[in-house]
């Protein structure tokens, strides 16, 4: 399955993504933290900068779909190409106080933005 696949597409017209890095060890509480860290940043930016998308996807119901990357890089690439196509954008990079190293990146928030304008970023990646 890829991250194409919207919470169901007849009720939310905007999503986020939540990217989480696989080649990493983290343990599943750790990758859950991480991640609500990306969703709860990417939220606010939103928020506070593009309420014509943050209102809509709160009223709906807050759509999230969490996929894969398999690298650091391929982060980074979607996050460059989130930022370019002015999307609300949330890089995590940890403090390294428990599993991880210091300065890890660990997932990236996308969104909340419409469906459409996110798919094109993360429409290709799996489902994590």
């Amino acid at each position: 399955m890829t991250g194409n696949i919207s919470c169901d597409s007849s009720n939310f017209s905007h999503k986020m993504v939540i990217v989480v890095r696989t080649d990493i060890k983290m343990s599943k509480g750790k990758m859950a933290a991480q991640a609500g860290h990306a969703a709860v940043s990417a939220s606010e930016y939103a928020r506070k900068n593009r309420p014509e998308w943050w209102n809509p996807w709160i009223n709906e119901g807050q759509c999230k779909i969490a996929v894969k990357a398999k690298s650091e890089q391929e982060i980074l690439d979607l996050e460059r190409q989130a930022r370019n196509a002015k999307l609300p954008v949330a890089l995590i990079v940890d403090r390294g106080l428990t599993e991880i190293p210091p300065n890890t990146t660990t997932c990236l928030g996308i969104g909340p933005a419409p469906a459409s304008k996110v798919d094109v970023i993360t429409g290709k990646l799996s489902l994590l």
